[in-house]
């Protein structure tokens, strides 16, 4: 016999159901009346049986028909339609604006109170659209009103889309902010009762994951609309930070990096959830750096330099810094309007924008290691040598125009012979005595005024290349630290009594081999990548090891600006050197530095105040440059007096001028001036490289006495 199945349990009709209840009704039903109902035949249990079955049946239709009935159940549509609002307005009005609509009511709230617990339904109130959908086209089988569902659709989840990324986008920036926010910062506003509170958890990583949103039938990628729309965002932050730094001077350079470095770590909690373009792209757009050799940074950190910070800021050696002059001689330019921002696109909300607008308010008044240091991560070796070249540039026109004319005209004025008298005239005479041979130095108008401050752009200049280099070889130094265990070049271990140092070493170089990144990329990178690897680890280990310095560079490319004849002055008659005649650039600078070291009045401002150490800067470095600053260090008119005055130690005052303070003012300048002569030594000297710089020594004959002579 075949085997036959058993036929699967199939659910009785709707029809089958209601006469079964209908008859068992029938059975038990206890009707007063003259009939009797057939229940007193009935036993007791088989009456409680068809009571609880009949009971039990009535949910079986719609258990029957459970699509349906769940339709019924979870049909909220009604919570759209304006019955309500059509009569109050007696029909005369049929649009209402979508703050009226139930569902964007409760969207809208969910929104604008940030719960976090109702933040992960806030798609079920967009679901109400769905069922008032469902119903206009199977109940009221009405196109129009469907029409209008979908229109309301469409601008509702605009809308809703927008919101929501803007939050997301706050919300991690102020997470962003937080987590970079000092710390110390953050416990001292404590102490003082200014709490700056930690955003609280929010569950958007629940809505960032949805990619297949039902709405009217369609499939909507929320995660891609949401990365559109922060994508927007962070361009819009990125290009705000730059804006705020073309609007400000070089000091707000601070402020620019702390900005980028909140956008990086919100583009990085970001990145986990959205398929967000790299950082460094955005930047480089936002920069308008894609294709350009140079983007706005550069061009803002440039033209500050040549408007603002050469001509109006002063430089100290003791602080290393620059701060702006109490006299400027410069009309102050006009900058850009600082654009309108919301605290979204700064540091994310208003307390901290006020945290951290107090820790860059340190870095206002000056411009020091922390700007220069920013500057070379921002600019990098490209906008870098932009700027380098732009600026001798500068420092070209200056010495073969305005300070040239002035050299020309003063080297007029100068006394054409000056000998040093001798020590037996006293201190107070030899003030005198250069004070009478300078007089026309001395009373010269423009020397404290143009002239200075052309020196002082000249020297500013010059010590912006020195402290960019030295910023710069502190960051070759961070990357050759940073690279070091990818190239297999790894600290030496201690070594206790007994152990060998190769067989620890090797060890730990076995430990760190699979780090060594050279080797694995040749083998099992492509032959491209292998020259890559290859040459990005020999630029690395060489460019701190060949001792390049930029400084140099500079130096002697500025040498090649001092070819007028004027500089150097006319060939000695004595076939060696120029001892008393004024014809050298050394000589007039020893006038001029006699003009500075003139002790001022009260309320008068000094030439450190005015000017800072730029002015000294040109100045030696115009003399080392030509070679003179042995012979300026033994025939400075300045110097000549401050051995005079130590030795005799005298103290009068001579044509208005106190002698030991204007000794005292030689003896600072002259240590300043020896640093300067020292450092520019040192750079022009680090070409030659171990090799002992060879000193160029004439042979003279022994003087002969003229009755020799005659014979």
């Amino acid at each position: 016999m075949l085997p036959v199945c058993p036929l699967p349990p199939t659910s009785p009709w709707i029809t089958q159901l209601y006469m079964v209840r209908t008859m068992l009704e029938s059975l038990i039903a206890d009707k007063s009346g003259s009939k009797k109902t057939l229940r007193s035949g009935l036993e007791g249990p088989a009456v409680l049986d068809i009571e609880k079955f009949h009971r039990e049946s009535f949910s079986y239709t719609h258990l029957i028909n459970f699509s349906e009935t769940l339709q019924q159940c979870c049909d909220l549509s009604q919570l759209w339609f304006r019955e309500f609002f059509l009569e109050l307005t007696m029909g005369r009005r049929i649009q209402f604006p979508i703050e009226m609509s139930m569902p964007w009511i409760l969207t809208d709230h969910i929104l604008e109170t940030k719960e976090a617990s109702m933040m992960e339904y806030v798609l079920y109130s967009l679901d109400l659209y769905n069922d008032s959908a469902h119903y206009a086209l199977t109940r009221f089988n009405k196109q129009f009103l469907y029409d209008e569902i979908e229109a309301e659709v469409n601008l509702c989840f605009d809308q809703f889309v927008y919101k929501l990324a803007d939050q997301i986008f706050a919300y991690y920036k102020v997470m962003a902010g937080s987590l970079l926010l000092d710390k110390r910062l953050r416990s001292e506003c404590k102490n003082q009762g200014a709490t700056i509170h930690l955003p609280p958890s929010n569950r958007y990583e629940t809505l960032l994951k949805q990619r297949h949103v039902q709405l009217l039938g369609r499939s909507i990628d929320l995660n891609r609309l949401i990365t559109q729309r922060v994508s927007v965002a962070m361009y819009k932050s990125l290009e705000l930070a730059i804006g705020r730094f073309e609007s400000e001077d070089l000091t707000s350079i601070v402020e620019l990096d702390g900005l980028l470095e909140i956008n990086r770590m919100t583009h990085q909690l970001l990145s986990r959830y959205l398929s967000l373009d790299s950082f460094d792209a955005m930047f480089r757009e936002a920069n308008h750096n894609v294709s350009a050799p140079y983007g706005r940074i550069t061009l803002h950190v440039f033209w500050e330099l040549n408007y603002d910070f050469l001509p109006n800021y002063c430089y100290n050696g003791s602080t290393n810094r620059f701060v702006r002059t109490v006299l400027p001689f410069s009309q102050e330019f006009q900058r850009d309007k600082q654009p309108n921002a919301q605290p979204q696109y700064l540091h994310g909300s208003k307390a901290l924008n006020l945290a951290y607008s107090s820790i860059y308010g340190s870095y206002r008044n000056f411009v020091g290691p922390p700007h220069f240091q920013v500057i070379c991560r921002l600019l990098g070796y490209q906008g870098i040598a932009v700027v380098m070249e732009e600026l001798l540039k500068v420092v070209k026109s200056l010495l073969q125009g305005t300070i040239l004319q002035y050299v020309k005209t003063l080297m007029e004025v100068m006394p054409k012979i000056c000998r040093l008298p001798r020590h037996e005239y006293g201190s107070p005479g030899i003030l005198e005595f250069f004070h009478h041979q300078l007089k026309d130095i001395v009373e010269y108008a423009e020397l404290k005024t143009v002239c200075f401050q052309n020196l002082r752009e000249v020297g500013n200049a010059i010590l912006f290349c020195l402290l960019i280099e030295q910023s710069l070889s502190l960051e070759e130094v961070c990357d050759l630290l940073h690279a070091a265990p990818f190239q297999n070049i790894l600290p030496r271990v201690h070594v206790k009594e007994g152990e060998r140092l190769d067989a620890k070493m090797k060890r730990l170089e076995s430990k760190y081999a699979p780090l060594h990144l050279v080797p694995l990329i040749e083998r099992l990178g492509t032959p491209q990548q292998i020259a890559i690897a290859r040459e990005g680890d020999l630029l690395t280990k060489e460019r701190l090891c060949c001792g390049l310095s930029m400084f140099e560079v500079i130096l002697t490319r500025i040498r090649t600006f001092l070819d007028d004849p004027i500089w150097r002055g006319p060939l000695p008659s004595n076939g060696v050197m120029h001892v008393d005649e004024c014809v050298e650039f050394h000589r007039l600078w020893s006038a001029m530095q006699f003009v500075y070291c003139i002790p001022v009045g009260t309320h008068e401002f000094t030439v450190e105040q005015c000017f800072g150490d730029g002015l000294h800067w040109a100045g030696c470095m115009i003399i080392v440059l030509l070679g003179q600053q042995r012979r300026f260090a033994v025939l400075d008119f300045c110097y000549h007096l401050l051995k005079v005055q130590k030795h005799d130690g005298k103290d009068e005052i001579i044509k208005n001028v106190p002698l030991k303070k204007m000794v005292e003012r030689i003896r600072k300048f002259q240590i300043l001036n020896d640093e300067i002569i020292t450092v520019l030594d040192k750079y022009l000297k680090s070409g030659d490289g171990e090799s002992t710089p060879v000193e160029h020594v004439r042979c003279f004959q022994p003087p002969i006495h003229q009755s020799l002579a005659s014979s």
